[in-house]
């Protein structure tokens, strides 16, 4: 069980620094390109999983997704497109947030 957890984990980080222009299986909508992390805050406490990053993705309105792992470095730069969520150990959403 304890390596299955680490293999989470180990996958999960390097998930930090993915992102995503589009769902897949889900229908292309048109993105503003502004993210508006506030149209999204009700997925805080969700598990973070590839559906889940769909719906966010689509409904902030931004043109790509940042998944940030659990002591994941992210770099500062500022996009006004990019949705970004941080996730725990447990895959639960803790914050997201544009940029």
């Amino acid at each position: 069980m304890k390596l299955f957890a680490h293999a989470i984990f180990g996958i999960a980080l390097l998930s930090g620094c993915a992102t995503s222009d589009q769902a897949s299986g889900e229908p292309e909508q048109p993105a503003s390109g502004i993210c508006d992390a506030s149209a999204v805050q009700s997925y805080v406490g969700e598990q973070a999983n590839e559906e889940t990053g769909a719906r966010i993705l689509a409904e902030s309105g931004a043109r790509t997704l940042r998944w940030g792992a659990p002591d994941s470095a992210w770099t500062m730069d500022y996009r006004e497109d990019r949705v970004n969520v941080r996730h725990d150990a447990e895959m639960a959403i803790l914050t997201i947030g544009c940029g």
